[in-house]
């Protein structure tokens, strides 16, 4: 009982250090956070507004692209967040007391709540200026959010330990990892694609779970060919991975050589 108390105390002051250090004293950082994706969901909507007479689903653009710009967010954001904790936190790994798994759930739940804020209020601007009205399932909601984090939580947690041991590999990763933005459904309905990109679009586990975050938002959208179990066995797959190359590496990150 006293260990896990020890290691909710520290991930509890490796949070408040991660607040500070990422937003700063001033509240401009908060605000830098909400308006990220804001801009993001508003130049998208100009754009397709300028193109098209109405969105794939329903009669909003905003909430259109919002449905797919906000999971795909709590999986890049994540991803790209644990990725540097290794790097941000090495001095304090000199403490016995201090382990990589800390600063991993200290990342991880900070990140979270971040992401959770922003796309609440995001939702309820959209619902409130656009005078939008419909139910929304907010379980499934919760749940495609956390399966597109836990995604990026796999993912981020592999690359700490790959970005440090093989530089190249960052490169490969960010060449990779760059197109997803426009191979997942952010601003299109995978099952609208004819054969056989449908197919594989659907092997991408992120654009499964913009489907079920959709699918929650719009009560008529079927999301054909989604698969929920899919996200969250591959989500699941990184990151005992991303644990098992961690656990691997342990000694070398606590003697400075990663």
């Amino acid at each position: 009982m006293n260990l896990i108390q020890q290691h909710l105390r520290v991930t509890a002051a490796l949070i408040v250090r991660e607040m500070s250090t990422r937003f700063g004293s001033k509240p401009g950082g908060y605000l830098w956070a909400i308006f990220d994706p804001v801009a993001h969901v508003a130049l998208m909507t100009l754009i397709f507004q300028a193109i098209a007479r109405m969105p794939a689903l329903g009669l909003s653009f905003p909430l259109f692209f919002a449905s797919g710009y906000l999971p795909f967010a709590f999986y890049q954001r994540m991803s790209g967040f644990m990725a540097g904790t290794v790097k941000a936190n090495k001095a304090l790994f000199s403490y016995p007391i201090v382990t990589p798994f800390d600063a991993i759930v200290s990342r991880f739940i900070l990140q979270l709540m971040t992401d959770t804020l922003v796309t609440i209020l995001i939702l309820l601007m959209i619902i409130e200026l656009g005078g939008v009205a419909q139910s929304m399932d907010i379980g499934g909601m919760i749940g495609a959010a956390g399966a597109a984090a836990l995604l990026g939580l796999g993912i981020g947690t592999i690359n700490i330990v790959m970005f440090a041991r093989f530089p190249l590999y960052e490169q490969i990763f960010g060449i990779i990892n760059r197109p997803l933005f426009m191979i997942s459904g952010v601003f299109f309905l995978p099952e609208a694609l004819p054969h056989p990109f449908r197919e594989f679009i659907l092997f991408n586990p992120l654009a499964n779970a913009i489907m079920w975050f959709r699918s929650s938002i719009y009560p008529e959208y079927r999301a054909d060919g989604m698969d929920r179990g899919y996200v969250i066995e591959f989500a699941i797959v990184c990151f005992v991975s991303g644990l098992a190359l961690l656990t691997a590496s342990m000694r070398a990150i606590r003697e400075e050589r990663l």
